[in-house]
């Protein structure tokens, strides 16, 4: 089953938050048909643990503007700030401190899940001008 048109929003409006604060890495992966408890996740990495937090913060704050505000239902490894898990149920956002992207290996792991598309809109403006 394809992800929500509900899904699709939260997901891509997290990864552009993300790559506003220069995250990098950022991937977002349908899950939908392995799992059922949610339909994406979004992926990305920070070089540090403050880039991290701050790219969390980010996530949280530009869901919370969305039309239909989202907050998460929970939220996991805030206080070490090497990875962050944020479930909103249709997705849950992975930041990662970029040495735990490396060894947990998330991407590898779902590789065999459908890649959902997302350019960051700094980029596509760069290109076309």
């Amino acid at each position: 089953m394809p992800v929500s048109e509900r899904a699709l929003e939260l997901a891509m409006t997290a990864a552009q938050a993300a790559a506003d604060k220069k995250a990098q890495d950022i991937v977002v992966i349908d899950v939908g048909d392995q799992l059922y408890i949610t339909d994406a996740f979004v992926i990305a990495s920070a070089s540090n643990d403050r880039q991290v937090v701050a790219i969390v913060d980010a996530v949280e704050e530009a869901l919370l503007n969305l039309p239909e505000k989202a907050k998460p239902v929970r939220r996991e490894g805030e206080r070490q700030g090497r990875w962050v898990l944020l479930d909103y149920v249709d997705i849950v956002i992975h930041i990662q401190h970029a040495e735990e992207r490396e060894f947990y290996a998330l991407d590898k792991l779902w590789k065999d899940c459908p890649m959902i598309p997302f350019v960051d809109r700094d980029l596509a403006d760069a290109e076309a001008s």
